[in-house]
């Protein structure tokens, strides 16, 4: 058996387990659980998704507060140097 005939038997079995797979899962998306016939479960998954969402959001913004911060603390920094190079270049003249 040549390499080539053995890559195309690895890659045909690999497409029919691949197959095989993708139709299995593909059957058990469409079926219902028993979870989500009881009443309330889309309003749990609801809040739950916008629970993350509220959640999400305020990291964001702690985020962005942080950034503000230092961008301020680096802004006064430069600040301070270039007012500390005026001085000196003040007093040399």
């Amino acid at each position: 058996m040549f390499v080539s005939e053995r890559r195309e038997r690895s890659v045909d079995t690999v497409d029919l387990e691949l197959d095989r797979l993708i139709s299995r899962r593909a059957s058990t998306d469409t079926q219902t659980t028993a979870d989500e016939l009881e009443p309330g479960y889309l309003e749990s998954v609801r809040l739950h998704h916008e629970k993350i969402r509220q959640r999400n959001r305020w990291e964001w913004v702690r985020f962005f507060d942080r950034m503000a911060e230092s961008h301020a603390r680096i802004a006064q920094d430069y600040e301070r140097r270039a007012e500390e190079l005026c001085t000196d270049e003040r007093k040399r003249a």
